[in-house]
């Protein structure tokens, strides 16, 4: 049996630290070789854990169940599951709990578990767990410590570029053209940056792109007109 007792601390206030340590997903994204699956009817969900144990790496599948107490910043996971070749099976329960920490504004984060093994692997995952907690907890501690910390701010009011990106749509559906969903990071940018391009263009007394076209398209029509 491996048995985990850890004590995080987090400069940032109990309720973003419960904000992020309550959501699985961002959980997830503290620990290197983890993924989120499925989610189930029952409130469950899958996930999965590659670690190396020594020269042996070793992945791991699982049955997740969550059970939150928001007012007391309290939960506990359990988890049931195996390694990908059968030779390993484990079941696992933790409890932890967000409390304000020795100055205003930071937390402490208790975690305390236990993981049952049988199987082929259990002796030798046994024997390198104390080394791998450690690892995985410094790891953990560091990218919790950065997640919290970033939505520090407010949001701030759109600014003009995000309002012109926003508005992509609806010019879109007024042109009888099918409005599809703004795109999101990459397609954000590039539309910040045709933004800019045609700000500066304006500034230039340069038509914005596709302007100069349909100008000169209607002059030829204008002026096979006239030849008529």
């Amino acid at each position: 049996m491996i048995t985990i007792k850890e004590e995080i601390a987090v400069p940032s206030p109990p309720e973003r630290v419960w904000e992020v340590i309550s959501d699985p997903s961002a959980v997830v994204s503290c620990i290197g070789g983890a993924e989120l699956g499925a989610s189930h009817e029952d409130g469950s969900f899958d996930g999965t854990l590659a670690i190396r144990f020594g020269g042996l790496r070793v992945k791991f599948a699982a049955r997740v169940s969550l059970d939150l107490d928001e007012p007391e910043h309290e939960g506990r996971l359990t988890a049931r599951g195996g390694d990908g070749q059968g030779a390993t099976r484990f079941s696992a329960g933790a409890t932890f709990r967000v409390v304000e920490g020795d100055t205003p504004g930071t937390s402490r984060v208790f975690c305390d578990g236990e993981i049952k093994l049988n199987g082929k692997l259990a002796k030798l995952i046994e024997s390198g767990a104390g080394a791998v907690v450690s690892r995985m907890t410094k790891e953990f501690t560091d990218e919790l410590v950065t997640l919290c910390a970033a939505p520090t701010e407010p949001a701030a009011e759109p600014s003009e570029p995000v309002a012109v990106a926003s508005a992509e749509p609806l010019a879109a559906t007024a042109a009888g053209r099918p409005r599809t969903a703004p795109a999101r990071r990459t397609g954000l940018f590039a539309r910040l940056r045709a933004w800019w391009a045609g700000r500066k263009s304006r500034q230039r007394g340069v038509p914005p792109n596709g302007a100069g076209g349909s100008a000169s398209q209607s002059g030829e029509a204008l002026g096979q007109g006239g030849r008529r």
